[in-house]
Parts: structure tokens; sequence; C-alpha cells
């Protein structure tokens, strides 16, 4: 007998505004940078990504592709991302 399965979204996780930040904060820490842009990536499909695109300033082709793995996202798109989502990260020893 077959076992039945379902693919696993990580959106599901993702059920209030107020897990957003420890998700993105754990995904950050990872030494792959690709586990963060996957991890912000997830949000954003969650947020909708033509909202915030458009709320960026930004392509929306252009983010879907980067969010895809097909290219690798300059750093001040992160930061117009983070700035929609209205996430902040602070450095500390």
């Amino acid at each position: 007998m077959k076992i039945q399965t379902k693919p696993y979204n990580p959106l599901d996780n993702l059920l209030t505004d107020s897990d957003i930040p420890g998700y993105l904060s754990e995904a950050f820490e990872d030494s792959d940078p690709a586990i963060f842009v996957t991890a912000l990536g997830h949000v954003v499909k969650h947020k909708g990504v033509a909202n915030i695109a458009n709320q960026a300033g930004l392509n929306r082709e252009s983010l879907y592709k980067m969010l895809s793995g097909k290219s690798q996202p300059k750093w001040d798109t992160v930061q117009r991302i983070l700035k929609v989502l209205d996430i902040h990260f602070k450095v500390a020893a």
C-alpha cells in the first residue's frame, strides 16, 4: 500500500506577522546565504509578490526570478524588500 503524502509548504507555519521576524532571523544565521533568500521568498510569496514588488519599486518579474534562485539579489534589493515588510535587523556582539 502506497503512503499518500502532500508537499510541505513552509508558508503554513507563517500563521501570523509576528512569526515572520523569527523565521527570517533563523534563516539569516545559516551559513548558506541561499537559505535566507529562500526564506525571504517564502515571506514575499506569503504577503503577495505583486504587492511587495509594487511597494518596493521593483519589477515583479525580476522579483520572481530572484526568489526562484535563478539570480542572486543585490543587497539594496533585499533591503528594499525588508523595508516593505517592516523587518529590521540589528547587529550585536
